[in-house]
């Protein structure tokens, strides 16, 4: 027994990296990263995160969301068929090409799989170059208590977002003044074990696999899925508005698990927990649009000092623990409102410069510290205004 499952253990893993999916997923940050920087470099003259931050800080949810649904899929024997993971994975792919993380949530990539599920087998029955039932051994009660879980998973990959990880960005505003807004978005591949039909493993109880697909054995197959979101906030500081929608992801993914639960005695629930994630995550989103929409833009031009849109990481203001939404009203006593003032004090700092920031609160605090070789007096600070390309050509 313990053998055949090392076996199929090592299976998996070897088959991991045979995964199409897989490999996309590099190709997908690559592609998205590169659009970002190229916009960053358009908007503010320089890279400021770099090409593969949309999953960085992300491994260590992804081992442990991965090891936590390998535990429940396969302690609760849930067995899916070849057919509907590759139609997962195909899904996934389709909805990536947007380059929008957002359709990276499980509302859309298992709802979507699920819907697409449901109505294959009867549209297959009406031509014949594919075999008709091909998707006819699906459990739709697994799809969807898979769903929920990773729409928790969603939410703890949004709570760990760090407040200067978010990505600063400009636009036009109402009354024809750039703006900064800020995009928040983070992407994971998230890798689980569950169980597929014919293989070397028996079952070791009378009630194990408890959603069988039929067939007496089975295999173990490890199957990358990729996890996201993005969002775009203007009227808040963006890591306030990451913990609210966190908390509402997290309460959809708990309703959408007991209606889940509850489609092992009524299937038909099945369809409404995919209905209820879908409806749920784009009210979650409208919601979070139409409040943003509401509110003054967060980083306009401060009445004093200068509001801080971006952290160029590695620089003073990285070391200095300056963060996103600050407003930097003096350098080294000398009062600023406009970049030009920054950087004419920064020339006169000499080797030492102290700050004085106001925070969150409108309170004071002075930050101080040295510049190294190389740095040239430049602090790392991102702030609104015309684009970098704009500002060149007028020059």
């Amino acid at each position: 027994m313990i053998e055949s499952w090392l076996i199929e253990f090592a299976k998996a893993v070897g088959k991991f990296f045979l995964n199409p999916l897989l490999y996309w997923s590099f190709i997908l940050v690559i592609l998205s990263g590169y659009q970002r920087v190229k916009r960053e470099r358009a908007n503010f003259g320089t890279k400021i995160l770099d090409i593969f931050s949309e999953w960085k800080h992300t491994w260590k949810t992804a081992v442990f969301s991965g090891l936590f649904i390998s535990v429940i899929t396969i302690g609760s024997g849930m067995v899916f068929s070849y057919e509907t993971i590759m139609l997962l994975s195909v899904v996934v792919i389709l909805l990536s090409l947007t380059l929008r993380f957002t359709m990276l949530s499980a509302s859309y990539t298992i709802g979507l799989t699920y819907v697409l599920l449901l109505f294959l087998p009867y549209l297959l029955k009406k031509q014949s170059y594919v075999e008709a039932d091909l998707f006819s051994k699906t459990s739709f009660t697994s799809l969807t208590v898979l769903l929920g879980i990773f729409l928790l998973v969603e939410a703890v990959l949004m709570s760990r977002t760090k407040r200067n990880e978010t990505y600063p960005d400009l636009t036009m505003g109402d009354r024809g003044i750039w703006t900064g807004q800020h995009l928040v978005k983070k992407v994971s591949i998230i890798p689980f074990f569950t169980l597929v039909p014919t293989g070397m493993i028996t079952p070791f109880a009378d009630y194990w696999p408890y959603f069988s697909i039929g067939g007496g054995t089975y295999s173990l197959i490890l199957v990358p899925l990729l996890v996201g979101f993005q969002h775009k906030v203007t009227g808040h500081l963006p890591y306030q508005v990451i913990k609210k929608m966190s908390v509402a992801i997290v309460w959809l993914g708990v309703l959408v698990l007991c209606i889940a639960v509850g489609s092992i005695f009524l299937p038909w629930l099945s369809l409404i927990a995919v209905l209820v994630a879908i409806i749920g995550r784009e009210f979650i989103s409208y919601k979070q649009r139409t409040n943003d929409k509401e509110k003054r833009a967060y980083f306009l031009q401060a009445k004093e000092g200068l509001k801080i849109l971006g952290i160029i990481p590695g620089t003073p203001a990285d070391r200095l623990d300056i963060l996103v939404g600050e407003t930097l009203v003096k350098v080294n006593g000398k009062r600023i409102s406009k970049a030009s003032e920054l950087y004419e004090a920064l020339q006169d700092s000499g080797a030492f410069i102290k700050l004085e920031i106001l925070d969150d609160a409108g309170e004071k605090r002075f930050v101080q510290g040295a510049f190294y070789q190389g740095e040239h007096h430049e602090l790392g600070l991102i702030f609104a205004g015309p684009p970098y390309r704009r500002k060149k050509k007028d020059d």
